[in-house]
């Protein structure tokens, strides 16, 4: 592995150097074990505090990869079944004709509830009470199970509220009890991360672009999911409201760490198996697929993952699950060769180049 270390630094050099990126992390986990690691670039402009391995990212959606993992845990646990109703959990969720919808629905993001108020406050998407009230109060979009959409933030509220009726806990406490403590990482990966640790973080800056998303017609279906304000940027992204919120549909975390928990649903890592293997196997069955009601993209997911790297065409032979951040980070696993990795980054741009060129590098040298 000395060559896929020397490319992968090489790599993510060259990305600071030619000035796409800011501030990057790469890890690879093979087997169980960290393999590969690099880092590059500056967390902190106005500081010069330079990315360090430990360097937590707030990443957008790769969370949704932690948030997934713990239902597994749970369901593994028998605190709750993937066909039982969300609502035999959350009773006030079964409201406007929601009884139907099953944790299944939510990992598939097939629920039907991938909206939330257009009125909402960056203050109000804070407060769980107020979030989890409005998804209990919402209307269905579709029948549950029928069509695919991606529930941005609502995945996260829904998976979390579900793990607290299950488990008398919130989702950050059972992540760092049951996945995060025992894999050694609990201060690297985070849903909502306390105050006094965000001088850590990498200070995230926006791509300059002039797509404005106020010029798309207003009957767009992604105009209707959410206010403007919550499609990811950085000012949102930098709020210490935001970041020290549960909002677990997505995360702030190192490379490898989220690489490291990707491993422990692989395999044993230093003793720690998140879930088991039939559970694996079942996971990253294709759940859902077809064209995506919200954003108009082709999808094809498992339970709670996409299925194939950034980049790949669609394909349900896929043997590589894992979850993307808005901005262009990524983190996931191959199945097929005991693989997982992930990229992590501070400037957000529209597309995934940096993390399809990397996962291509460590394919190259791993398969």
């Amino acid at each position: 592995m000395a060559d896929l270390q020397r490319e992968l630094q090489d790599t993510v050099d060259q990305l600071v150097a030619s000035g796409a990126e800011r501030g990057v992390q790469a890890a690879v986990y093979a087997d169980g074990s960290l393999v590969a690691e690099a880092v590059a670039g500056t967390a902190d402009p106005a500081t010069g505090r330079e990315v360090t391995p430990s360097t937590p990212f707030y990443n957008w959606s790769i969370g949704k990869g932690a948030t997934s993992a713990i239902a597994h845990l749970l369901v593994d646990r028998g605190m709750f079944g993937y066909d039982t109703p969300v609502a035999e959990l959350w009773p006030e969720f079964a409201a406007h004709g929601k009884e139907k919808v099953t944790v299944r629905h939510v990992l598939a993001h097939t629920a039907g509830v991938p909206g939330i108020p257009l009125d909402t406050t960056v203050e109000q998407v804070c407060d769980w009470d107020h979030m989890c009230a409005a998804l209990a109060d919402a209307e269905l979009w579709w029948e549950p199970g029928t069509k695919l959409g991606y529930h941005a933030y609502t995945f996260g509220y829904l998976i979390g509220e579900i793990v607290r009726r299950a488990t008398g806990r919130t989702i950050s406490q059972v992540l760092r009890d049951d996945v995060t403590g025992p894999l050694g990482i609990a201060d690297e990966l985070y849903f909502g991360m306390p105050e006094q640790e965000h001088h850590r973080l990498a200070v995230l800056e926006d791509v300059p672009s002039d797509f404005d998303m106020s010029m798309l017609p207003p009957e767009t279906p992604m105009l209707k999911a959410g206010p403007l304000w919550t499609f990811p940027n950085a000012a949102l992204g930098n709020r210490a409201d935001v970041l020290a919120a549960d909002i677990p549909a997505g995360g702030k975390t190192s490379a490898r760490a989220i690489a490291r928990m990707y491993a422990a649903m692989l395999g044993d890592v230093d003793g720690v198996r998140l879930i088991t293997p039939e559970r694996l196997r079942e996971v990253t069955e294709v759940a859902s697929s077809g064209p995506d009601e919200v954003f108009g993209m082709p999808s094809t997911l498992g339970l709670g993952y996409s299925l194939g790297a950034p980049g790949a065409e669609p394909d349900p032979r896929t043997t590589v699950f894992g979850m993307g951040g808005m901005g262009g980070s990524w983190a996931g696993a191959d199945t097929a060769t005991g693989i997982t990795f992930a990229v992590t980054k501070n400037r957000l741009g529209p597309d995934f180049e940096a993390a399809t060129a990397i996962i291509a590098l460590v394919r190259r040298h791993t398969a």
